[in-house]
C-alpha cells in the first residue's frame, strides 16, 4: 500500500512545472494596470496623451519589433479605438485619449502572426 503512495506521489511530482513552485511576478513594472493572456503579462499604462502596451513572457520583455495592436477603449458610453505601433520595447500610441477610472480597454495584439486578447479596467 505504501509504494502504491510512494509510486503515486512521485508520479504527481514530476508532472508539476518546474517554475509552479514559485511565484509568477504580475506586478506592474511601468505604473499600469497588467493582465496575463496566453502565458504572456499584458501591461497597459493610459495617459491622455499616450497609451502604452508592455508586453513580458516571465519576466523577460517580449519583442514587439513586428507586433501590432488594436486597442478599444470603453468609457461610459463613449468607445475610441487605437493602432498601437512598435515604440522600442513597447507598443504605443500617441494623441488624445479619454482614459481615468473605470475605463475599460480590449488590446487584440498580434505577436508572430499569432493575435492574443487582453482585457484591462483602469484604476
Amino acid at each position: 500500500m505504501k509504494a502504491k503512495f510512494y509510486a503515486a506521489a512521485i508520479a504527481i511530482a514530476l508532472t508539476i512545472p518546474a517554475h509552479a513552485g514559485g511565484k509568477h511576478d504580475h506586478s506592474p513594472k511601468h505604473g499600469g494596470v497588467v493582465t496575463e493572456a496566453k502565458d504572456i503579462d499584458y501591461e497597459l499604462v493610459a495617459k491622455p496623451a499616450v497609451i502604452q502596451l508592455h508586453l513580458r513572457d516571465h519576466g523577460k520583455p517580449v519583442d514587439v519589433s513586428k507586433a501590432s495592436a488594436k486597442l478599444t477603449l470603453l468609457s461610459g458610453t463613449e468607445k475610441q479605438e487605437v493602432e498601437l505601433k512598435p515604440a522600442g520595447d513597447k507598443l504605443e500610441a500617441t494623441g488624445s485619449f479619454k482614459v481615468g477610472p473605470g475605463t475599460k480597454a480590449v488590446a487584440v495584439v498580434t505577436v508572430g502572426g499569432k493575435p492574443a486578447t487582453a482585457r484591462f479596467t483602469l484604476r
